[in-house]
C-alpha cells in the first residue's frame, strides 16, 4: 500500500487513558473520523484517509486496547466506554463531524451518535455491527453468568500468539483475509504488531475480544439509539459479508 502522505500521530486523554489517533490533511478542513473494528487498528484506514485528505481533516483513532492506545484497567471493555472515548474525540472539533466506521466501530458510532446527534453530520457504516438489534438478549442466569466467568478467566492463562518475524505475522493476516493483496497485508501487519523480546505479538488486548463482553443493550434500547440519530446514514454491506442482515430497515 503506497503512502502518498504520511499521517501524523497524536494523543488525547479519555477516562484516564492515553489514546492514539492519526491525522491527515488540513486541521481547518471539515473533520472526518474513521472508526475501526475489533482487533484492528487505525492504520488500516490509510488508503481511505488519503482519498479524503484533500478536502477533509481526517482523523483515525486507535480504540482503547488497540493499536497504540492504552489498555483498559481491569480488562474492562464496554460499548459505553468506547462510545465515551469517541465522543471525547468528537468534542475536540467545533462543528459536527462526518464518520466512516467498520464492524464493531459501527456499534460504537451508533451509540455515540444516538446520544449526541447534534455532533454528527453524516455516517457511513461499513457492515456496522450492532449486537442485540434484532433479538432480545437472554436474561442473565446463574448458568449464563458461569459461562461468562469461565470465558473471562480462560484469558488469564491464554497464550498470546507469537511470531518469530514480520513475514510470519503477514502470513497470518493473509490467512485471516485472503482477499488482501500482499502489499495490503504487509501494511496492516506492520502496524498491528509490537516487539516482545525477540518475537512479535499483536498490539490489541486479548481481553477486548467481543466474546468476553456481555452486550449491555437490549433490542428496545438499541432501537432507541438508532432512531435518535439525526444525520444521514449510509449502510454498506458486502454480498458475502453475512453480517447484520436486515439492518437496512433501520438506516
Amino acid at each position: 500500500m503506497a503512502n502518498s502522505q504520511q499521517p501524523s500521530q497524536h494523543f488525547f486523554e479519555s477516562q484516564r487513558l492515553r489514546l492514539s489517533y492519526w491525522a491527515w490533511g488540513d486541521e481547518d478542513a471539515r473533520p472526518l473520523i474513521l472508526v475501526h473494528g475489533g482487533r484492528d487498528h487505525a492504520r488500516s484506514w490509510d488508503g481511505i484517509a488519503e482519498a479524503f485528505a484533500a478536502d477533509h481533516y481526517v482523523v483515525a483513532p486507535d480504540l482503547r486496547g488497540h493499536g497504540d492506545s492504552d489498555w483498559s484497567p481491569g480488562s474492562e471493555y464496554t460499548t459505553a466506554q468506547y462510545a465515551i472515548d469517541l465522543l471525547t474525540l468528537v468534542e475536540r472539533f467545533d462543528r459536527p463531524v462526518r464518520v466512516i466506521c467498520h464492524s464493531f466501530g459501527g456499534q460504537v458510532t451508533f451509540i455515540a451518535a444516538g446520544t449526541y446527534p447534534e455532533r454528527f453530520d453524516s455516517i457511513v457504516a461499513i457492515e456496522g455491527r450492532v449486537p442485540g438489534l434484532f433479538e432480545e438478549p437472554e436474561p442473565m442466569t446463574p448458568d449464563r453468568f458461569r459461562t461468562h466467568v469461565e470465558q473471562r478467566r480462560s484469558l488469564e492463562t491464554r497464550q498470546v500468539r507469537r511470531y518469530p518475524d514480520l513475514e510470519s505475522a503477514i502470513q497470518r493476516v493473509q490467512e485471516m483475509n485472503p482477499r488482501l493483496s500482499p502489499e495490503q497485508a504487509r501494511h496492516i501487519a506492520v502496524h498491528a504488531v509490537r516487539e516482545d523480546g525477540d518475537e512479535l505479538i499483536w498490539k490489541f488486548d486479548n481481553w477486548s475480544r467481543p466474546g468476553v463482553r456481555r452486550d449491555e443493550y437490549t433490542l428496545s434500547e438499541m432501537r432507541g439509539f438508532i432512531e435518535a440519530i439525526a444525520c444521514p446514514v449510509l449502510y454498506l454491506m458486502g454480498s458475502e459479508a453475512g453480517v447484520m442482515r436486515g439492518m437496512e430497515r433501520w438506516v
